[in-house]
């Protein structure tokens, strides 16, 4: 992807918006902070009921009031062969705004979605217990 230089006014008010998110995170490039903001809001305005939160592995898409990633529900889609009825059933306790806003954003970023689950499968249970032994009751 290329990218283009572009002139900004940026409000005072803003700034300091921008500055106090950027000392949060940790990034110290004006530009990436204010491109990784704008990116943000374009995908939750095209999929309405999607946010990002801060996880271990840096910002994710999140269904907004449940914590749940965007990929565990695409996952759980697949797992009940890509039937609405069985996914609304798994997730009875989820709205159905809440679902659709999970879908409707893998629509737009099937990549992204299908690069983390690709990432969680390969999190097996031998690995898990070879990598992380730890969290592996013992007897």
């Amino acid at each position: 992807m290329t990218s283009a230089a572009k002139g900004l006014r940026v409000p005072a008010r803003l700034q300091q918006e921008i500055e106090r998110e950027m000392e949060r995170r940790g990034i110290t490039e004006w530009s990436a902070a204010v491109v990784e903001l704008l990116d943000e809001a374009i995908r939750m305005r095209r999929a309405p009921g999607v946010v990002f939160v801060d996880g271990p592995r840096g910002r994710r898409a999140v269904v907004a009031g449940t914590g749940v990633d965007v990929w565990e529900i695409v996952a759980s889609w697949r797992e009940v062969g890509e039937d609405y009825r069985r996914l609304r059933a798994a997730y009875e306790w989820m709205a159905e705004p809440q679902l659709r806003a999970a879908l409707s954003y893998y629509e737009f970023y099937p990549e992204e979605v299908d690069a983390r689950i690709a990432l969680e499968e390969r999190w097996t249970q031998e690995r898990v217990q070879r990598e992380l032994p730890f969290t592996t009751p013992r007897p």
